[in-house]
C-alpha cells in the first residue's frame, strides 16, 4: 500500500471492503443454514398496497439499472471508455445513469414516507430497517449528487475506481486513487461497503433469494372467489 494513503482512507477503502465482503459471504451462508425462511424482504404489501407499489416499483427498477451500470463499468472498462470517447455515447451513458438514480430516489422517498405514515407498516419496521433505509437514501442521494457535481462518471470510474476494485480482488489493495477522489465520491464508495456489510443481517438479503424460476415457469391463472370477497 502506498505511503501516501492516510489512515482513515486505509480503514475506509482497504480494511472496510474486506470486512464487508467477509461479513456478506459468511453471514449469508450462515443465515441460509440456520434461518432459511428468514431470507426474504418481509413484504408489508398486505398491510398497504397503493404506496407500496409507487415505492417498490420505481426503487427496484432504478436501483437495478444503476447497479447494472456500475457492474458493466467494473467488468468492461475498456469498452466503456471506448463508448464514452464518442460524445453521443458519453451523453447517453450519463443520462441513463442520472435517470436511474432519480428513479431510485423517487422510489426510496415513497418507501420512507410510507413507513412513516402507515401505522401498521411503521410498527413492523425495526431499528436495523431504519438504519438500512437511511444508508440507502444517503447512497442514492450521493449517487445523484456525484452525477450532477462530478459528471462523466463512467469515464473516471473506468479509469480510476475499476483498477481499485480489481486490486482488492487480487488481494493487492491500492487505495491511492480512490483516496485522491473528491469527498462526495469517497463517501459514496464507503457507504456502499457499509451496506454490503449489513447485507446478510437485514432485509437486503432477499436479493439472494430472488425466485428465479418465476422467470421461466408457465404463467399461473389466479381466480378470485366472489363468495370469499363477500365475507
Amino acid at each position: 500500500m502506498p505511503e501516501t494513503v492516510r489512515f482513515p482512507d486505509l480503514m475506509a477503502f482497504v480494511v472496510l471492503p474486506y470486512v464487508a465482503l467477509g461479513l456478506a459471504v459468511i453471514g449469508t451462508i450462515e443465515r441460509y443454514r440456520r434461518h432459511p425462511f428468514s431470507c426474504s424482504s418481509h413484504s408489508t404489501q398486505l398491510l398497504e398496497n397503493r404506496l407500496h407499489f409507487w415505492g417498490e416499483v420505481p426503487f427496484h427498477y432504478g436501483i437495478i439499472l444503476a447497479l447494472a451500470g456500475h457492474l458493466v463499468v467494473a467488468l468492461a472498462p475498456q469498452s466503456v471508455l471506448a463508448w464514452t470517447g464518442v460524445p453521443a455515447g458519453r451523453v447517453a451513458i450519463e443520462g441513463a445513469a442520472l435517470a436511474s438514480g432519480l428513479l431510485a430516489a423517487v422510489g426510496m422517498t415513497a418507501i420512507i414516507v410510507r413507513r412513516l405514515r402507515v401505522l401498521d407498516v411503521r410498527r413492523v419496521t425495526g431499528a436495523l430497517d431504519w438504519c438500512v433505509y437511511g444508508l440507502l437514501a444517503a447512497q442514492i442521494a450521493g449517487g445523484v449528487a456525484v452525477a450532477v457535481l462530478h459528471p462523466w462518471g463512467a469515464s473516471w470510474f473506468a479509469s480510476s475506481l475499476t483498477p481499485y476494485l480489481w486490486s482488492l480482488a487480487r488481494f493487492q489493495p491500492d487505495a491511492s486513487v480512490v483516496a485522491a477522489m473528491p469527498p462526495l465520491v469517497k463517501l459514496h464508495v464507503a457507504t456502499a461497503w457499509t451496506l454490503l456489510a449489513l447485507f446478510p443481517y437485514s432485509r437486503l438479503v432477499h436479493v439472494a433469494a430472488v425466485p428465479n424460476p418465476y422467470l421461466w415457469r408457465r404463467p399461473q391463472v389466479v381466480r378470485w372467489s366472489r363468495r370469499a370477497l363477500q365475507r
